[in-house]
């Protein structure tokens, strides 16, 4: 992009992995931010992210082509309030609310649609805060924006030209399609994950031998139920309804399954594999979503003595972080005897790549 001043209010893994995004493209852009914790703005300074850092919601932001609003939602008003009277002709402002629903009805509510873009990139990690920010977080995450009806359209141009400088995906949404959809795809499998999860636990027996064969397909399909809870209660609070018709649809989905199986129909269930098989096998491998990504795959090797310490020294030898490593007790879907998780996805590319060299038989998943 050409030359750029971006005003951030909130600073966390977000925001400062947007603010890194940008000075990578170009390292003219100028950087200001404003957050209660000073000290990791004065980090984030001293990393030659951020040029100035504000003391408070002040005329210096009147510089600013674009402000980034990184802060939790109980707080939009207040700040859209704040900005409103500092920003220059042209300028405008943008959130990274993973629901939009809320922020644009206060959006509304203050006049302010015209200088107003929705955004929510979609990406995440486990670890959060500036601390943990990357450059390369948003690489191929879709980064979804939601115009309001009166928004300009060369906001919603620079907008996007923002998501593709910080190398994401731009998606442009209606905010109800956009809270519909992630209902569904996000909020919905947390939901069930966490869910599934708590049925275990309470119908598991006394010994918790369920805990201790739970493996493979369990672990895969409720691994996001680790997610924050506060995160996770703070976004089913604000897309309720939409949560609500999609989990509905899902309960009556699963009580005909339940009858299916009770009157034995097999032909039904067969559909139910089928079909659902071929719609999951058209999905594109491109492109993160909200649901956080699981770089893993694992190791067909004998389950022996100083079989995990090889393979650590080959991998750490080549400077490779293992997040975790660990024997696959239950392998019911073919995987290794070892399995291997890494926290980005070029470390596990890079780690495939090593390991083959070295002979080991490798299963993806």
């Amino acid at each position: 992009m050409s030359n750029l001043t971006a005003g951030f209010i909130g600073f966390g893994l977000i925001g400062g992995s947007i603010a890194k995004g940008l000075k990578r493209d170009n390292p003219r852009t100028k950087i200001m931010a404003y957050m209660r914790t000073v000290s990791k703005l004065e980090q984030a300074k001293r990393d030659g992210v951020v040029d100035l850092v504000l003391d408070g919601i002040d005329g210096r932001l009147s510089e600013c082509d674009i402000i980034f609003l990184c802060t939790p939602v109980e707080f939009n008003a207040d700040y859209l309030k704040k900005i409103r009277p500092l920003l220059k002709d042209g300028a405008f402002i943008t959130d990274v609310g993973s629901t939009k629903l809320s922020i644009h009805e206060q959006v509304k509510e203050l006049q302010m649609e015209d200088v107003f873009v929705g955004g929510h990139p979609m990406a995440g990690s486990e670890k959060t805060g500036y601390e943990n920010a990357t450059d390369h977080l948003l690489e191929n995450a879709y980064y979804i924006i939601t115009p309001t009806a009166r928004s300009r359209k060369e906001d919603v141009e620079r907008l996007t030209a923002v998501a593709g400088a910080i190398r994401a995906i731009p998606v442009v949404l209606d905010y109800r399609e956009h809270d519909s959809i992630v209902a569904a795809v996000s909020h919905l499998p947390h939901l069930v994950a966490s869910s599934l999860v708590n049925l275990v636990r309470e119908n598991d027996t006394p010994g918790e031998r369920m805990k201790q064969l739970a493996a493979g397909g369990f672990k895969d399909i409720t691994r996001i139920a680790s997610a924050s809870p506060v995160m996770w209660e703070q976004i089913c609070m604000t897309n309720r309804g939409p949560i609500a018709d999609i989990l509905e649809k899902y309960i009556a989905s699963l009580q005909e399954v339940l009858e299916q199986v009770k009157s034995s129909d097999s032909d039904a269930i067969f559909r139910l594999f089928d079909e659902s098989k071929t719609y999951r096998n058209s999905f594109a491998d491109s492109g993160k979503g909200s649901v956080m990504p699981d770089y893993s795959f694992s190791v067909d090797i004998l389950d022996e003595p100083g079989a995990i310490s090889t393979i650590s020294v080959i991998l750490a030898a080549k400077g490779i972080s293992i997040k975790n490593i660990g024997i696959n007790h239950n392998r019911e879907l073919g995987e290794g005897a070892l399995r291997i998780t890494f926290y980005q996805e070029k470390e596990m590319r890079a780690a495939w790549m090593y390991l083959q060299r070295h002979n080991y038989t490798l299963i993806k998943g």
